[in-house]
């Protein structure tokens, strides 16, 4: 091999080191994304789960206005 061709296979290797780091970290994002939206999802079930025992109408006629 000559210099060049060793240096281009160099570079090429380097490049595809940090492309495998790059979709690494969009892979790690992306598993935290989805614990945090299956998080919320808990969140809300819970928070569901404490008003059903809401008698029904409840919060219909509130008056928000100031």
């Amino acid at each position: 091999m000559d210099t060049t061709a060793l240096a281009s296979a160099a570079a090429g290797a380097n490049t595809s080191q940090l492309q495998l780091a790059v979709a690494a970290k969009m892979m790690k994002t992306n598993a935290d994304q989805e614990k945090n939206i299956a998080e919320l999802v808990q969140a809300a079930a819970d928070n569901g789960q404490r008003l059903a025992n809401v008698a029904a109408g409840i919060g219909r006629a509130l008056d928000i206005s100031v």
